[in-house]
């Protein structure tokens, strides 16, 4: 099998710059602009991060989850709340976000603690899931060990034929909700040509303003 020279791959990246006067003072009004700038390039799911936490053994993980919502107070997304990353950020709400937007040769970076949702922001969007969903939400232990895809088959076909005989929406489960990354610093990245990259964060000051600075690539 002929093997892939990593080393001979190269990317150059051309699409665009990034200079302190273009940013706002506000960094969620600046992702948001580069939101719908994904969204418009029709880069696959623009809204796919990936989420780091640490466990109470000082082991890092990542995941994919996707953002469901944001604003001035922090990102928002939904999970089982007996998940693995559910347990680390039980133990340590420091967490990181990052989203690649390869089309745009773009990353934007955000650090925060994690909070949960209300109950009213989880049973808002979960009754807005399709209905395979809520019912996928319910069958799935999710991170568990199963002893087979059948056993999960066999749980959404028997919570689907209980919901079909009861005639009723399946409600929002105790176990699963939202969870708001706080943010407390901002990384914005624009690949740029020869590989000085254009990297500008905010990090609030003394004061709680957004402090714009500029980062060697």
């Amino acid at each position: 099998m002929a093997q892939v020279d990593l080393a001979a791959m190269r990317e150059r990246y051309t699409l665009g710059s990034l200079s302190e006067g273009e940013m706002p003072q506000a960094p969620d009004v600046f992702f948001d602009h580069w939101l719908e700038q994904a969204v418009a390039s029709q880069q696959p799911e623009p809204n796919a991060m990936t989420l780091a936490t640490t466990g109470n053994d000082l082991r890092p993980s990542t995941r994919i989850v996707l953002l469901k919502g944001h604003d001035e107070r922090g990102l928002v997304w939904f999970t089982n709340y007996e998940s693995r990353k559910a347990h680390e950020l039980a133990g340590n709400p420091f967490a990181a976000l990052q989203f690649y937007w390869a089309s745009l040769q773009r990353v934007v970076r955000i650090e925060g603690v994690v909070e949960k949702t209300s109950s009213t922001e989880s049973d808002h969007y979960f009754a807005r899931r399709p209905l395979a969903s809520r019912i996928g939400a319910l069958a799935s232990p999710q991170s568990q060990v199963v002893e087979s895809r059948q056993v999960l088959d066999e749980a959404f076909a028997r919570i689907e034929q209980e919901v079909a005989a009861s005639g009723n929406e399946p409600t929002r489960p105790e176990f699963w909700g939202g969870y708001r990354l706080v943010p407390s610093y901002w990384e914005f990245w624009q690949g740029r040509d020869g590989r000085l990259h254009d990297r500008l964060s905010y990090v609030k000051n003394h004061q709680g303003d957004w402090q714009i600075e500029r980062l060697a690539p």
